[in-house]
């Protein structure tokens, strides 16, 4: 039986996904999925950089603005809503594209990982809460040093998330993650699919970032911070501990200056692009587009792209 098709184009956060990924669309007869975990989430518009309706073209975009803030939304969640719209993309005769950085929801996704239940257990996941809370979360990145020092590497000491569930998978399975993330990536993609890395001069994209984040803060992410405060959300949930709004949550709380707010956003930032970068290069079957290489000229780039399909036959 013949592989469904999959187009996937992702790269560093402000490398110029959202433009390309329209003209894509058009040019393959295409629906795009969000693999942001930030964009899924309604009223947080601006620190998420978030498509706008206009930018859509009248495009169809699954996962955008899908969950209230308060709700948790993690890799598991992604990667069934994302099976549902696919099938849905294909029952009309179009190609779904993945579009977004988050790339542990891309191999997910294109792997078809399993995530087994056991790895859950409300007590354990409230004690590993309660310690990051009374020493901080640094403990826990500690702890998953310990148990699985591979894994350590791979996540950042803030992604509590992916350390809690870390720590879950060795607790109740007694195996490291990192083993079972790698025997799941070697397994064949049940896709056909094209999987796009977009790429810049790491110093323009650090001088894109800068201005993204100046461009924010003029368009009024403290203000949207305040009013997603004023309805109760706080650093305890997912949503809040993204970029952008922990710090400015920080600054309303009196913790920061806004002129350090805005200093860490870019900071952190830059650095997320570069993890970005890092994680990319460690997958399979990538096709690197890097934009220099095309004079920064998206016609030329998806002449490229097109030429990449087809020999994929994906076209």
């Amino acid at each position: 039986m013949m592989k469904k098709p999959l187009i996937i184009l992702t790269g560093p956060t402000a490398v110029g996904k959202t433009e390309l990924s329209i003209r894509l669309a058009r040019l393959v007869k295409g629906s795009v999925i969000s693999a942001d975990s930030m964009q899924v989430y309604r009223h947080m518009d601006i620190g998420s950089a978030k498509i706008t309706k206009e930018e859509m073209q009248e495009i169809p975009h699954y996962l955008i603005d899908e969950f209230e803030p308060e709700e948790e939304f993690h890799v598991v969640r992604f990667q069934e809503y994302a099976k549902r719209y696919m099938e849905e993309i294909y029952a009309q005769g179009r190609i779904p594209i993945i579009v977004g950085g988050t790339g542990f929801y891309i191999q997910a996704l294109l792997y078809n990982i399993d995530f087994t239940k056991e790895q859950e257990n409300k007590e354990y996941r409230a004690y590993l809460e309660k310690l990051a809370q009374e020493q901080g979360g640094h403990i826990l990145h500690e702890m998953l040093k310990e148990a699985d020092p591979e894994a350590a590497k791979q996540i950042h000491a803030h992604n509590h998330k992916r350390i809690i569930r870390a720590l879950e998978f060795h607790h109740f399975s007694g195996q490291k993650i990192s083993a079972h993330n790698e025997a799941e990536r070697q397994k064949e993609s049940p896709y056909r699919f094209a999987y796009f890395v977009l790429n810049d001069d790491r110093a323009k994209l650090y001088e894109r970032i800068n201005r993204r984040v100046e461009q924010m803060m003029e368009d009024g992410l403290v203000q949207e911070v305040k009013n997603l405060q004023e309805r109760g959300c706080n650093r305890a949930m997912v949503s809040m501990q993204g970029l952008g709004y922990k710090e400015i949550l920080a600054c309303l709380e009196g913790e920061l200056p806004i002129e350090e707010a805005v200093c860490r956003i870019k900071r952190d930032t830059r650095h997320f692009a570069k993890r970005q970068l890092t994680w990319f290069r460690r997958e399979r079957d990538v096709v690197w587009v890097d934009k220099q290489e095309f004079s920064y000229d998206n016609d030329k780039i998806l002449i490229y792209m097109q030429e990449i399909l087809k020999e994929k036959g994906i076209l």
